[in-house]
């Protein structure tokens, strides 16, 4: 069997608790029943194709043609095409490309809209009742500790005070704490069932140790998952992973 590569190897830390978390909400519905998952920027199918492999129905929305022909291949592949489809749009368009879902993922993509609040009330409003959202966020306290240990202190200090009211044009998007994400599920009708912190130290770890330190991966996974639903790291953790129930 071959190894991974490094790249795998860093992309397994940096996603493995969020890939847990959507599992465990799999797991402790209906055994077995196949669900309705929409994947909004969803892109080459780094989480649809898995989930479609676990016998789930996954619809992709992403804007990039590009990423959705990724999709199609990498689907294709693994043997899940008929149950992975890919539609070229944004979260914008959500309510004419989705009648409704049992689970919508949205994983980096808040931080771009022009209006979060408005959008998670468009998740609310194809989620079937019962059904759960998958939000991953950035964190804004662990982005201004990052960009202070990068030298750009200005860009820190406008980032500490900025709120999740930034526009997304700031570099690299919005921001969220903790207490920004509760409240703004909460506008739209939504409830968080679960908060866990994510990549608190695997944005810290230089990627070479990974790559030359055996058992160093597998190691720092168990280090990241034994944090991630402790309280005093999420605001440590560069993505905030919330899932919530309608």
């Amino acid at each position: 069997m071959a190894q991974p590569s490094a790249s795998d190897r860093r992309q397994s830390v940096r996603t493995g608790v969020v890939w847990e978390g959507v599992r465990r909400l799999l797991d402790d519905g209906t055994p077995g029943e196949p669900v309705r998952i929409v994947d909004i920027g969803g892109g080459t199918g780094g989480f649809a194709v898995p989930l479609a492999e676990l016998g789930h129905t996954v619809q992709v929305i992403d804007p990039s043609p590009d990423a959705l022909a990724a999709l199609d291949r990498r689907a294709r592949e693994r043997g899940v095409a008929d149950r992975v489809t890919g539609q070229q749009g944004d979260l914008s368009d959500l309510g004419d490309l989705v009648d409704e879902a049992d689970l919508v993922l949205c994983h980096g993509v808040l931080e771009m809209v022009d209006d979060p609040a408005a959008s998670l009330s468009s998740i609310a409003a194809v989620l079937r009742p019962g059904g759960h959202l998958s939000l991953l966020v950035a964190q804004r306290h662990a982005a201004v500790v990052a960009r202070a240990m990068a030298g750009h202190f200005q860009a820190a200090r406008e980032l500490l005070d900025a709120g999740p009211a930034a526009g997304s044009g700031h570099r690299g998007g919005r921001r969220f704490t903790h207490d920004d994400v509760v409240d703004l599920l909460a506008a739209a009708g939504l409830q968080p069932a679960s908060v866990q912190a994510v990549r608190v130290f695997a944005d810290l770890v230089p990627g070479s140790l990974l790559d030359v330190e055996p058992g160093a991966t597998a190691a720092l996974l168990e280090l990241e998952r034994a944090v991630a639903t402790r309280p005093e790291y999420l605001p440590l953790a560069t993505q905030l992973h919330v899932l919530a129930g309608r």
